[in-house]
């Protein structure tokens, strides 16, 4: 530590992974209803190369150096004024939020308690850093899909961090899951629980059949992967096409009003309460974190790099010393 700065990944343009750097920025204070959260892990998410790269750059605008990081597992460091949520020391998980943007890429970061939960005991931080995006499959499997015993459930992305965390709870939930992957990955998402792997590059509709819930996590072909669900059947995605935004974006609009079989869209945004029972859910043995390698600090544009070469086993997570 220098002083009252921290080491933070910070680009000044959009571009590849080798646009990010370590640099220096002044360490957070907590505001009220926060606390300072001194970072010991966290994972690369795929909203931030496309922020990183600027493929949303209306969103994200032209001010730089702009941040990366979207969740993280650590420390309570301090509490902001008024604070009684967490005391110091205590180990925390979360996310933080559409609304706070990026930042966990750094050692240390202020989060609203409204965003942290607590990790479950026993679990080391850095395999806890690959669990927060599961957040996002609990609540489209079982808030927005319903899902329910014995349906067929189909998981397109299944190896990635969303996608492995979905197929295990589909199996703990008691559907009959199929797991679209890459061929290389197909005995690690059997290994999760899936009852069917198959290649995504060469599965045909004939081959899958139908389904009665699917998720999504490419965002792309939609109208494809729609047509394999059943009567009554229930579609969520958790990404659209940042190729073609507006045309994604409008046909997953117009899904709600043609047809029986809406395509429902969402981006995940946990509170407290949804990383309350994800942590049930690991103590209960429902889910476990899958990393797929771990990368120092320094090394957040290598990790970057991996993930959009593909071909990842659950989660790219950096851990902060």
């Amino acid at each position: 530590m220098d002083g009252d700065t921290m080491k933070a990944v910070l680009f000044d343009r959009y571009g590849t992974p080798d646009v990010l750097y370590l640099g220096r920025v002044p360490r957070p204070e907590p505001a009220p209803g926060e606390v300072l959260v001194r970072v010991r892990a966290f994972s690369v998410n795929g909203g931030e190369l496309s922020a990183r790269a600027g493929r949303v750059r209306l969103l994200t605008g032209r001010r730089f150096p702009q941040r990366v990081g979207l969740d993280l597992t650590g420390e309570v460091a301090a509490l902001g004024a008024g604070t009684t949520d967490f005391a110091v020391g205590d180990l925390v998980w979360g996310v933080l939020g559409r609304t706070s943007g990026f930042g966990s890429a750094a050692e240390y970061v202020s989060v609203p308690v409204k965003r942290l939960g607590l990790v479950p005991p026993g679990l080391d931080l850095v395999d806890a850093a690959a669990l927060p995006v599961a957040t996002t499959a609990l609540t489209a499997l079982r808030d927005k899909a319903r899902l329910r015993p014995g349906e067929r459930l189909l998981v397109r992305g299944a190896a990635g961090g969303v996608g492995n965390a979905a197929v295990q709870l589909g199996q703990a939930y008691g559907a009959e899951v199929t797991a679209l992957a890459r061929a290389a990955n197909l005995g690690f998402v059997r290994d999760l629980g899936a009852h069917h792997a198959v290649d995504h590059r060469t599965a045909s509709p004939a081959e899958l059949g139908r389904f009665d819930v699917l998720l999504d996590t490419a965002g792309t072909d939609l109208r494809t992967l729609r047509g394999l669900l059943r009567p009554g059947g229930r579609m969520v995605t958790i990404a659209f096409d940042v190729t073609r935004p507006a045309a994604s974006l409008g046909y997953i609009a117009a899904s709600a009003v043609h047809g029986r079989s809406r395509v429902r869209f969402f981006s995940g945004n946990p509170e407290r309460p949804l990383l309350d029972d994800l942590a049930h859910h690991v103590t209960e043995g429902k889910l476990r974190p899958s990393v797929d390698t771990v990368f120092p600090l320094e090394e957040t544009a290598a990790a970057h790099g991996a993930l959009e070469a593909g071909g990842v086993r659950g989660k790219y997570v950096v851990r902060v010393d």
